[in-house]
């Protein structure tokens, strides 16, 4: 019997897809996993396939639609065949190998592949939304190459909740893709996370995803981040102008 602190899946539905794609939506870097899958998870409409549960995860009351639910939830659905693991709260480091844990033992045999999606700070704003790609089978490279999308060149590591996951992939011989994506170091970025939906996961996974409202709130962060920046432009300028005088 497993102890009460293991990660461990409760089905609430059946999963009518026979081989579907897993992709990881969890907390991250920019939080351009979230936003990509809970974009994809409601265009979609997947169904609520079960949830994780570990006395490792944080103690919050999630909800939706006047229902409290489970923190971190699995969704399927048939059209593409795909399944999606998604997370209101960031996932702490001592809940990573039970997360892991759980994936592998209760959940492998209901997908083919797993694309893992992850943050990497932008060094300037022409580099946001810039995506590659990592395979953990020479097949799912050649996928990643015939979808078009480039693959990482230079030597790296990722760490955190999604570093964990598809090491573990790679321990256990489960296809996984690792994208990268450049994103803004400093707030949620829908546009890396719009970019890396229409140039990664709609070649890979073959489907069509409409990323219009992705864009609208990548344009109100910019519109927000340029009023911050004259704000500060217009204190910094109040704050000189003294200090000016006095040194005439």
């Amino acid at each position: 019997m497993a102890d009460a602190s293991d990660g461990l899946f409760h089905q609430s539905t059946d999963l009518e897809a026979e081989s579907p794609t897993l992709i990881e939506g969890l907390p991250g870097h920019g939080l351009v996993a979230s936003i990509a899958v809970d974009r994809i998870t409601d265009q979609l409409d997947l169904e609520e396939y079960g949830s994780i549960r570990s006395d490792a995860l944080p103690p919050v009351a999630s909800f939706t639609d006047g229902l409290v639910q489970d923190t971190v939830r699995v969704y399927g659905g048939t059209e593409p065949e795909l399944m999606t693991l998604q997370s209101d709260v960031p996932i702490p480091e001592d809940a990573f190998d039970e997360l892991s844990r759980c994936v592998l033992e209760e959940l492998v045999d209901d997908f083919s592949r797993a694309i893992f999606l992850a943050g990497a700070p932008a060094q300037s704003e022409e580099q946001q939304g810039d995506v590659v790609g990592v395979a953990t089978t020479e097949e799912l490279k050649a996928e990643l190459e015939d979808a078009g999308i480039e693959l990482a060149e230079e030597s790296g590591a990722v760490s955190g909740v999604t570093g964990a996951l598809i090491n573990a992939c790679y321990q256990a011989d489960v296809p996984a893709a690792l994208l990268l994506v450049r994103a803004d170091p400093r707030l949620p970025d829908p546009a890396a996370a719009r970019s890396v939906i229409e140039t990664a996961l709609e070649p890979l996974v073959e489907f069509d995803i409409d990323t219009t409202e992705l864009r609208e709130q990548a344009e109100e962060i910019q519109r927000q981040k340029q009023q911050v920046a004259q704000q500060l432009q217009q204190a910094q300028g109040q704050q000189d102008e003294p200090i000016r005088g006095m040194f005439r």
